[in-house]
């Protein structure tokens, strides 16, 4: 029986997982919850996701969240082609760089923080982009940093094809250019995205190729 994933099109977390899963070979079904209609916040799916977010992923009677946590699994259960290096040292760092990420990069610029944000001072459409691009751009500056002495044969951010390092930057990179963030700092970045965007696993992932996009 198939993977179902319940997600969202723009959901950068659910473009994640169907980038892994597409790397890996995984088939898997997909349920859309409108994020822009509020589905997420009614009772049907708060009985499945209490925190009323997406994704989830059901494999049978199981249910999970959490897109590191999925991403995790993910690797463990389909082990090749690997997302992962071999050695403890580079899964460390690769990691690191994914948490960059998933912990301080895309948390504050989700729907619900930009809407949050904007609320605060009525600033509306223009000051939830003027808040996603102020993190957007900080962190990925940052995370360029990090990665651009990294010696590296290939467009990707480590190795000679991509991985988890890619799984968690093209999501990040569509919401930068989503948000007209300036990229003009992260060369290795937007070159790795570019690299990545033009395989056929990831251009299956994108928002756009999405049954319930837009």
């Amino acid at each position: 029986m198939p993977l179902t994933l319940y997600g969202y099109w723009r959901s950068s977390a659910a473009y994640r997982l169907r980038i892994a899963l597409n790397l890996k070979g995984v088939a898997y079904d997909q349920v859309s919850i409108n994020l822009k209609d509020g589905e997420q916040t009614g009772e049907a799916w708060l009985a499945k996701q209490p925190q009323g977010l997406v994704p989830l992923l059901e494999d049978g009677d199981m249910r999970l969240v959490q897109s590191p946590a999925m991403l995790e699994w993910i690797e463990e259960t389909w082990p090749q082609p690997a997302l992962l290096p071999d050695n403890s040292d580079a899964r460390c760092l690769v990691r690191g760089w994914a948490s960059v990420i998933a912990c301080d990069i895309h948390p504050v610029q989700n729907l619900r923080i930009l809407k949050a944000a904007a609320a605060l001072d009525g600033s509306g459409f223009d000051g939830m982009k003027a808040w996603a691009q102020r993190w957007t751009q900080s962190g990925l500056e940052a995370l360029e940093r990090m990665v651009a002495g990294h010696a590296r044969s290939t467009p990707f951010l480590f190795g000679d094809t991509p991985g988890m390092s890619e799984v968690y930057l093209v999501p990040q990179m569509y919401n930068a250019r989503r948000w007209e963030t300036d990229l003009s700092n992260c060369p290795t970045l937007v070159k790795a995205d570019e690299a990545a965007r033009a395989l056929p696993a990831f251009a299956k992932a994108a928002p756009e190729n999405q049954p319930d996009a837009d």
